[in-house]
């Protein structure tokens, strides 16, 4: 009884989800395909599954990606920053630190 609702579920759930779906057509490599085509297989899955999982992947990044940038001109709009030559200084004593640890 529990294992058909389940199984209910899932179908509903399916159905609303691809509802909501839109086709989209666009063109790549052979070597790509076979490629998503073997993920696909491992994960015993189809090819839309993959390459939606590649898009949210890909939106989240840029979506996170966009936030650091405009946390940054935030920071930049109210004066936390650091000058150009400070970075340099910074980055020399860095390297200095490396190269000493590399000649023990």
């Amino acid at each position: 009884m529990f294992s058909d609702m389940l199984t209910y579920f899932a179908i509903i759930f399916c159905i609303m989800t691809a509802v909501d779906m839109k086709p989209v057509s666009f063109r790549t490599s052979s070597p790509k395909l076979k490629k998503i085509d073997a993920l696909a297989h491992a994960q015993q899955r189809d090819r839309t599954f993959i390459l939606n999982e590649a898009i949210d992947h890909y939106l989240a990044m840029q979506e996170y990606h966009a936030s650091l940038i405009q946390e940054g001109l935030r920071d930049a709009d109210v004066g936390r920053v650091v000058s150009h030559e400070d970075v340099g200084r910074e980055l020399a004593a860095h390297r200095a630190r490396r190269k000493s640890k590399a000649t023990r």
